[in-house]
């Protein structure tokens, strides 16, 4: 959700140093999610949220509190009365602190920007490792530090490094801890 609202701050040249600025923006984009897609004023913007530019400044948006707001009302209006798998920074500490379950993935910045570059790879962006993982690092110093609901795993959470498993084995992991807690 944080990086569709920065994908309709950068297609609106937006300000992100003006918080009146972006949430006049808030007031004017309709989000939604459907079948595993994400929607933009009604158009999917799945691929485009996941660009370099946008992750260049997604830190900077969510970081407004305005913008938390908003979006922490919507993710549980969305998921009220439903069995929901939620993935964010701040999912377990701000947004459902009382989830039945609640885990905090990690893996080395150098495993995640190698993974990034891949992915980036697979929809025709050409980024260089480097460039990639200082982002990385960058965000991850950021969204750490920052005043509005900082990155940090939430005291009951299950934390699994992911650094050696590949998708199949993270995915297998996840679902016995989901199976132990139903």
């Amino acid at each position: 959700m944080y990086r569709m609202i920065a994908y309709k701050s950068l297609k609106n040249s937006v300000d992100l140093d003006s918080t009146i600025e972006v949430v006049k923006l808030l007031d004017l984009v309709e989000i939604d999610m459907k079948d595993e897609k994400f929607y933009v004023d009604g158009v999917d913007v799945s691929l485009s949220i996941r660009t370099p530019e946008v992750t260049a400044i997604v830190s900077k948006v969510a970081a407004i509190r305005e913008v938390r707001v908003k979006l922490v009302e919507l993710q549980r209006s969305i998921s009220k009365g439903k069995d929901v798998i939620l993935d964010g920074r701040d999912i377990g500490t701000v947004v459902f602190t009382d989830a039945d379950l609640k885990i905090f993935l990690v893996a080395s910045p150098e495993e995640r920007a190698k993974r990034r570059v891949l992915d980036f790879k697979s929809k025709g962006i050409d980024e260089s490792f480097k460039d990639v993982l200082s982002e990385i690092v960058r965000r991850d110093e950021f969204d750490s530090n920052r005043k509005e609901s900082p990155l940090k795993k939430a005291q009951d959470a299950v934390e699994i490094d992911t650094s050696f498993m590949d998708i199949d084995q993270v995915v297998g992991v996840i679902s016995e801890l989901v199976r132990e807690r139903r």
